[in-house]
C-alpha cells in the first residue's frame, strides 16, 4: 500500500494549482477552476499478482519477475471543453520465460470518455520474447477530442491559442531481431488517419496560409531501426547505454494533400549508479521531417510526459527537434523514490538554426509497486520558459514506467 509519505506528497501536487493533467500517450491543459482527482488509494486494492510458474516453489514466495502483474487505476477529470471526464488506465506486466535475463514484457492501456462524447483509446503491447531475441511493440490508437493549436514555429504565443476538433486513428507495429549481444535490427509499418475541424472561425489556424492540409490526411510510414541496447534493464535503468536510429519514409499513396517524404529520429540514452540508491540519467532526442509539402500535424512537437516537461505538446513545433535532459534519481526506501530532472530544446527548421532553447526543469515523486521488476508508478510537476506577458509553461504529469 502506499505509504503516508507517498500520499501527503500526491496530495499536495494534485491540488498545488496543476496547470495540466497527463495521460500515458496525451495531455490536456486544464484551466483554473478543473477539478482533477486521481484515485491512486485505490492502486492497492485493484493491483494483483497472478502467479504463472506454479510448479516452480521459488516463484511463489515473492520472486515477482516471473508473475503477471495488474495495476488498474482510475482518473476522473473535469474542464469546461469537455465537461466531466471518467476513464480507466491499466499496465499489465510479465514474462515470457523463466529465464531472469528474459526482459519484462508490459501492456500498456487507457480508455477516457467525456460527458460531450469525447473519447481517447490506446493499446500499447512492448513484448520481449524469451532470451530477449525479438522486440514486438505497437500503438493502437483512437483519439476524438479536442486540442490546443498555436501555430508553427518555437515563437508561438500564449494569446493565438485555438481550440481545433481533432480524430485521430492509428495502427502501428515494430519487430526488432537480436543479430549478436546488444544489437538489434527493426523494421516498422505504421498508418495514421487525421481529421480536423475549427472551432473557432475566423482565428490563426483558419487564416495562415502556411499551415497547410488543415482538414486532416492520411500516412503510412515504413521503416528500418538500429538499436544498441546495453542496459541492465528496460524497466527502471541503473547502468547502461541505450542508442535508437530509425528512417522511415511515406510513400505517395494517397495523392492530393497528404504527406510524402521521410523522418529521422535518434534516441540516445545512458545511466550511471553512484550507489545502490542514486542513479544519473542523461538522454538526446533529435527529430526531422522531410518533404515538400508537410502538413502541421505531422510536425515535431516539444513538449511530453517524456522529455521537455512543462510544455503543452504542440505549443511549439517545426521540421526539426533538439531536446536533452537529466535525470538524477534517489530512492528513500526500496519502494518509494524523489527525482530532480532538467534539460533544454528547442524546434527549429531544415538545418541546425537553433534561436531559442527552452528550459524544462522539475522534480517529482517515485512508487515503484514491483521492486523485482522495476515497475514504477510517477508523478512529476515540471517547470518551462516564462515567455513576456505569460505565466510560466508547466504540467504536472502521471504516468506508469520511468520517463526515459
Amino acid at each position: 500500500m502506499l505509504n503516508v509519505f507517498t500520499n501527503i506528497a500526491l496530495l499536495l501536487l494534485l491540488f498545488n494549482n496543476c496547470s495540466s493533467f497527463f495521460y500515458k500517450g496525451y495531455i490536456r491543459t486544464m484551466n483554473k477552476f478543473s477539478i482533477l482527482f486521481s484515485l491512486f488509494f485505490l492502486a492497492n486494492s485493484i493491483s494483483y499478482s497472478q502467479q504463472v510458474d506454479k510448479g516452480n516453489p521459488i516463484s511463489r514466495k515473492g520472486d515477482s519477475t516471473r508473475s503477471t502483474r495488474i495495476l488498474v487505476l482510475p482518473a476522473l477529470g473535469y474542464s469546461q471543453e469537455t465537461g466531466f471526464q471518467y476513464g480507466l488506465t491499466n499496465l499489465i506486466s510479465f514474462k515470457l520465460d523463466k529465464d531472469t535475463l528474459t526482459r519484462i514484457s508490459n501492456i500498456s492501456a487507457i480508455a477516457v470518455l467525456t460527458v460531450k462524447k469525447q473519447s481517447i483509446f490506446s493499446l500499447k503491447p512492448d513484448i520481449w520474447s524469451r532470451g530477449n531475441k525479438y522486440h514486438y511493440t505497437a500503438d493502437l490508437r483512437y483519439r476524438d477530442f479536442p486540442i490546443n493549436f498555436y501555430g508553427v514555429g518555437d515563437k508561438t504565443r500564449k494569446a493565438d491559442e485555438e481550440r481545433i476538433s481533432q480524430k485521430l486513428g492509428r495502427v502501428g507495429v515494430q519487430v526488432e531481431k537480436l543479430m549478436r549481444r546488444g544489437t538489434y535490427t527493426g523494421i516498422n509499418l505504421s498508418y495514421d488517419n487525421y481529421r480536423f475541424s475549427d472551432k473557432e472561425p475566423g482565428g490563426l489556424y483558419e487564416s495562415n496560409g502556411f499551415i497547410r492540409d488543415k482538414d486532416g490526411g492520411e500516412v503510412i510510414f515504413t521503416g528500418l531501426s538500429q538499436i544498441l541496447d546495453f542496459r541492465n534493464s528496460n524497466t527502471y535503468t541503473t547502468s547502461g547505454t541505450y542508442i535508437k536510429l530509425n528512417y522511415s519514409v511515406a510513400p505517395d499513396l494517397f495523392g492530393g494533400e497528404n504527406f510524402s517524404g521521410s523522418t529521422t529520429k535518434l534516441d540516445f540514452r545512458t545511466f550511471k549508479s553512484f550507489d545502490l540508491k542514486t542513479v544519473l540519467g542523461f538522454q538526446v532526442v533529435y527529430q526531422t521531417i522531410q518533404g515538400s509539402a508537410t502538413p502541421f500535424y505531422l510536425l515535431p512537437q516539444l513538449g511530453n510526459d517524456e522529455i521537455m516537461r512543462g510544455y503543452y505538446t504542440g505549443r511549439y513545433r517545426n521540421r526539426s527537434l533538439l531536446a536533452t535532459q537529466f535525470e538524477l534519481k534517489y530512492k528513500i526506501i526500496p519502494q518509494v523514490g524523489v527525482v530532480g530532472f532538467g534539460g533544454t530544446g528547442s524546434v527549429y527548421n531544415n538545418g541546425l538554426n537553433i534561436e531559442n532553447f527552452k528550459p524544462s526543469y522539475g522534480a517529482g515523486i517515485r512508487y515503484i509497486f514491483d521492486v523485482a521488476k522495476g515497475l514504477s508508478l510517477r508523478m512529476d510537476y515540471a517547470f518551462g520558459e516564462k515567455r513576456a506577458d505569460e505565466k510560466r509553461q508547466k504540467g504536472f504529469y502521471i504516468a506508469f514506467g520511468e520517463a526515459f
